[in-house]
C-alpha cells in the first residue's frame, strides 16, 4: 500500500488481513449452507417452513434429479425416431444425443453402444407389449377369435401405429449387415410373438373353435398382412400413397382369416319319414 504514509501501513495491513479472513469464513458459511440446503432437497427432508406456514410440502425431487431420471427416455425416444428415419446403419450416436439436446459424452453414460441404445429402444418399446399379450392368452375368458382380434388390435395399437412399427423393416432390410442385432430381435419379438399366436391358435383347436391346420404357417398368414402394413407405411407409402385405413384393413384381414380357420359345421341329418 505505497499510497499510505509509514507508520500507518502496519495498522491498515492488520486490519486488511483480517478483513480478508472475515471474508472467507462468510465464504465458507455461505458455501455450507448452500450444501446442506442441496441434501435436504435431495433427501425430500421437509423445511421449518412448511410447518410454521401450517402447510405441509409435498416432497418434490430436484429438476435435476428428474431430468437424469427421463434421460434414458429421452435418449430412446430420439434414437427410435432417427433408426427409422435413417436406419440403423445411417443413424449416429452424436445425431441421437443432438436430437436428446444432450452431449454425446452425456449419451455414453448410459449407452455404451449403437447396438445396446438399439436393444434398449426393443426392450423397453415392443418386450412389455408381448409381456403384456402373454397375460391376455393366459387370462381371456372369451371365444379364440376374439382372442386374435384383440391381440392383433392392440399390436397395432402399441406398435404397428407408432414409431416402433418401423422397426421390422429395419430389421429386414439391414439383417444382413447386422446379424447379431437380427438374432437380438428374433429371440426377443419374434420368438415371443410366435408363441403368443401359437398358443391362441392351438386354444382354438383345442376348443373346436378353429379347424386343424398347420399352426407354424398359419402364425406366418396371419402375421404376413400386418407385417406388410407396417413396411409400407415406412417405405412406399410416404412415396406412392395408396394407404388403406388401418381398422378397415385389419379387420378385413382378420375376417378372411377367421373365415378360413372356422372349424367347418356338420349339417343337420334329416329325419327319416315314418
Amino acid at each position: 500500500m505505497p499510497w499510505l504514509p509509514a507508520a500507518l501501513k502496519p495498522i491498515a495491513g492488520v486490519r486488511f488481513e483480517r478483513h480478508v479472513a472475515l471474508c472467507r469464513r462468510i465464504r465458507f458459511a455461505v458455501m455450507a449452507a448452500v450444501n446442506f440446503l442441496d441434501v435436504c432437497i435431495s433427501l425430500n427432508i421437509m423445511t421449518d417452513w412448511s410447518v410454521i406456514s401450517g402447510h405441509v410440502l409435498e416432497p418434490v425431487a430436484p429438476t435435476r434429479q428428474r431430468r437424469k431420471e427421463a434421460r434414458p427416455a429421452e435418449l430412446m425416444a430420439a434414437a427410435l425416431e432417427l433408426f427409422v428415419e435413417k436406419g440403423f446403419a445411417g443413424t449416429r450416436l452424436e445425431d441421437v444425443a443432438a436430437r436428446a439436446s444432450v452431449s454425446k459424452g452425456t449419451l455414453y453414460l448410459y449407452f455404451d453402444s449403437k447396438e445396446a441404445l438399439f436393444k434398449a429402444v426393443v426392450q423397453e418399446g415392443i418386450v412389455p407389449v408381448l409381456e403384456a399379450g402373454a397375460g391376455l392368452v393366459d387370462s381371456f375368458k372369451g371365444s379364440s377369435a376374439d382372442l386374435l382380434r384383440e391381440m392383433l388390435r392392440v399390436w397395432w395399437q402399441h406398435i404397428g401405429n407408432t414409431h416402433l412399427g418401423g422397426i421390422p423393416k429395419l430389421i429386414i432390410s439391414e439383417a444382413g449387415n447386422f446379424p447379431e442385432l437380427a438374432a437380438y430381435y428374433n429371440e426377443a419379438v419374434i420368438v415371443r410373438g410366435r408363441n403368443l399366436m401359437r398358443r391362441t391358435l392351438q386354444r382354438g383347436i383345442d376348443a373346436g373353435e378353429f379347424r386343424a391346420v398347420n399352426v407354424e404357417i398359419v402364425i406366418d398368414v396371419i402375421f404376413a398382412p400386418v407385417l406388410m402394413m407396417m413396411i409400407w407405411r415406412y417405405s412406399l407409402g410416404p412415396c406412392c400413397g395408396n394407404a388403406h385405413d388401418p381398422e378397415t384393413y385389419l379387420n378385413t384381414h382378420l375376417d378372411l382369416a377367421l373365415g378360413g380357420l372356422a372349424a367347418p359345421v356338420a349339417p343337420r341329418q334329416r329325419r327319416k319319414p315314418k
